[in-house]
């Protein structure tokens, strides 16, 4: 965007630009959200930053009235593929935290200096100051969603001491903690975690908690209409979680390490698309007479992330040419037999198999052909060997070519992983049953390769055009068959 469309959003306090850059004043010290309701400033006092943490670096403060840390993400580290998006994904998932900026470089192939570098130039801050902003965000979360005590909003958001904390939070809000926390709006619960999730609008929940729920697996996840709660890995243990709309959306947590907090955020802001930015989606898709019905129907249509990368693989290739419900027996079985048992937050609690376990004992627990079952358990074996790595900051070819190369893995498989590992919005599946049954629902060319052609004129929101195919087969069946739709 220009300057002058930047400050035309802020003139009409446009809330579709929150999250995707921020207004700092030089009159004032301060930078905003592009909705704050305060006097527009002239346009000789205003600089436009990709991110707050390039406002941090340059000096400025955030507002105290619209606080812009509370705004949904940038839709752009999702859309977008290059290293810069690769890197604030895993910024935002704890990476600089657990590994340093040297890990981050080498999980992106660049050496520390050079990252840095890309990052100055593009964001305005390098990585360290990138990692700080998102600790500030993860502490403004939990002095105002939570009563935990202040020592330990300060090791939960990531900071080496209870000084650094203070130092980040004044420094950031222009607030002490204890002043931070007197700005939350009503009573927040003593037990346990709960925390207001921001979120574009609008937004499909009960679309998106559908289809988690139809594929819940008993023990480790449950959904129904306006939840979805599962277990989850994370770096330094166990967690579980419950989104749910109560009013706003909220998401419930209970974590064996506090440390585990914002990864934990993050991982969830993606499995539920909440940084998505749905009127540009909407308004591309609806723009073509034949999706108009569609989009209509189902405004705020999101893209279903991955809890685990490498869960999400394994669930792939089980369901690969099978249908949901036919997938969902087999899963259960290997859940039933190889998963881990835990307790978090004095509950216990059922965690999906780790890879070692599929690898080691899935043979005995899965059915079907050998070959397949072969596939599967080897691919569980490269996983857990880390022969092969799968995560949010993957190159979308290279993790592609890496997935073909396996047994037992097509182009669907390798595709629908990419779709809801990275969250890639561009993806169209023509091998998909169900999506081509739901194109010919539509209206649309249902052959394979017609398919393809024509959905390359909704690019790059084909991932969210197959979504809305799939709720369109759905849509087309008998009710007494809808649980064996494929995909």
């Amino acid at each position: 965007m220009t300057f002058d469309e930047r400050y035309r959003a802020i003139s009409s306090r446009d809330t579709r630009f929150d999250g995707q850059f921020v207004t700092a004043v030089r009159s004032t010290g301060i930078y905003c959200r592009p909705s704050c309701p305060a006097r527009t400033p002239k346009p000789a006092n205003v600089t436009f930053f990709a991110t707050s943490a390039a406002a941090h670096e340059a000096g400025y403060r955030a507002c105290k009235r619209c606080l812009p840390e509370a705004a949904p993400g940038s839709p752009d580290w999702n859309l977008r593929g290059d290293v810069v998006a690769r890197a604030m994904r895993l910024i935002a998932d704890g990476v600089v935290e657990r590994e340093g900026v040297t890990g981050l470089a080498g999980r992106l192939g660049y050496s520390s200096r050079h990252l840095s570098r890309l990052l100055a130039d593009e964001l305005g801050a390098g990585p360290l100051a990138l990692a700080r902003a998102q600790r500030a965000h993860t502490a403004r979360l939990l002095l105002v969603g939570t009563d935990l005590p202040a020592a330990d909003v300060a090791f939960s958001a990531g900071f080496a001491s209870v000084r650094q904390f203070n130092e980040t939070v004044r420094e950031v809000f222009g607030l002490t903690p204890t002043e931070l926390r007197a700005t939350r709006r009503g009573r927040t619960a003593s037990a346990g975690i709960s925390l207001a999730l921001p979120v574009r609008e609008p937004f499909d929940h009960a679309g998106l908690f559908a289809w988690m729920s139809v594929r819940a697996l008993p023990g480790v996840e449950a959904g129904d209409g306006a939840s979805f709660a599962r277990t989850v890995r994370l770096p330094a243990g166990a967690g579980w979680f419950r989104l749910r709309l109560d009013g706003r959306l909220r998401l419930d947590a209970q974590l064996q390490s506090l440390a585990d907090l914002a990864t934990l955020v993050a991982r969830v802001r993606r499995l539920f698309d909440l940084d998505a930015d749905p009127l540009a989606i909407d308004a591309a898709l609806g723009a073509h007479p034949e999706l108009t019905g569609l989009v209509a129907a189902t405004p705020g249509i999101r893209l279903p992330g991955a809890a685990d990368p490498h869960e999400m693989l394994i669930r792939a290739m089980i369901g690969q040419q099978i249908s949901v419900s036919a997938a969902r027996t087999h899963l259960t079985r290997l859940v039933e037999a190889l998963g881990e048992d835990v307790e978090i937050a004095g509950e216990r609690r059922r965690l999906f198999p780790r890879m070692a376990t599929i690898a080691e004992r899935g043979a005995d627990v899965l059915r079907g052909p050998a070959a397949r079952i072969r596939a599967i358990t080897e691919a569980a074996a490269a996983l857990a060997s880390g022969g092969l790595a799968l995560s949010a900051g993957d190159d979308a070819h290279a993790q592609r070519e890496r997935l073909l190369a396996l047994r037992g893995v097509g182009e669907w498989t390798a595709d629908y992983v990419r779709m809801r590992v990275l969250g890639d919005s561009d993806i169209i599946l023509p091998g998909d049953v169900a999506l081509r049954a739901g194109a010919a629902a539509a209206g649309l060319p249902a052959a394979p390769r017609e398919l393809v052609a024509w959905a390359a004129r909704v690019a790059p929101w084909r991932s969210y055009l197959s979504m809305h195919l799939w709720r369109a087969a759905l849509a087309a069946q008998p009710a007494r068959s809808r649980k064996e739709t494929p995909s």
